[in-house]
């Protein structure tokens, strides 16, 4: 991957970043837009060494400084252990990224309980647990944002779990930005609705009609929702807190 003007936040040079789920769709754009800003990112993944291997590959041209750590944030130990490796390697952390998701299909008159826990860990967790130890790592001006999606105020079909999920992320954000606002610390969420991730992820026909429902005309991709992202991690974001910036081109506006 090569960086335009357009890809560069000058205002994000040599922060440090943590990206929790680094590897794949909006989280990879994230750490990509990162990179190309001067950011120092670990790039935290749970599964895939196939996937890190390829980012770190991809990015190599780029400016800032990637380490890519595996640890399963939605295991207590594992995402302990991740943030203390921070502490030891950078002593501070300046941005805080949480794009793990996970999202199991069902009627709502039919929720699978088993799926519901692990969807709604999977957003939770990763925010639950690290929040306290990066706000102490953080200093004035630290920004945590998280991957919400409009399914957490909206209905769409066999999306309960993950509507139950990304409510409940909203929610933990509401809370912590005000016991950080204090700190000089902001917390915020960037929602996305359907994602373009390239072929193969949207059904052509949803693809077209979809797109043509969007004012924008297109659906949003995993790079509009990474832009979104690193506009709240600026220094003039300091007086945005505990809000959720939808970044789908409009679609959410039509009734």
């Amino acid at each position: 991957m090569t960086n335009t003007d357009q890809d560069v936040l000058p205002g994000l040079k040599g922060r440090v970043a943590l990206i929790v789920g680094a590897t794949r769709g909006v989280g990879r754009a994230v750490t990509e837009k990162l990179l190309a800003s001067g950011c120092d990112v670990i790039a935290n993944y749970a599964h895939s060494d196939a996937s890190a291997a390829q980012l770190a590959a991809d990015v190599a041209s780029l400016p800032g400084n990637l380490s890519v750590v595996r640890a399963d944030a939605r295991q207590r130990p594992e995402l302990v252990g991740l943030l203390e490796g921070v502490r030891r390697e950078h002593g501070r952390l300046d941005l805080l990224v949480h794009a793990v998701s996970s999202a199991h299909t069902m009627p709502p008159l039919d929720i699978r309980l088993e799926a519901l826990f692990e969807d709604t860990a999977a957003a939770v967790v990763p925010l639950a647990v690290s929040a306290g130890i990066a706000a102490r790592l953080m200093p004035e001006g630290g920004r945590i944002v998280v991957v919400s999606a409009s399914v957490a105020r909206a209905v769409a079909p066999q999306l309960v779990s993950l509507g139950v999920a990304k409510a409940g992320l909203e929610a933990l954000v509401r809370f912590l930005a005000v016991e950080l606002a204090g700190r000089g610390i902001t917390v915020n969420a960037v929602s996305a609705s359907k994602l373009d991730k390239g072929p193969g992820t949207v059904r052509p026909e949803a693809l077209r009609a979809l797109g043509a429902r969007t004012p924008a005309g297109r659906l949003a991709t995993p790079r509009d929702v990474a832009d979104a992202v690193a506009l709240l991690c600026l220094p003039e974001a300091q007086w945005i807190t505990g809000q959720v910036l939808s970044a789908d081109g409009g679609l959410g506006l039509l009734a």
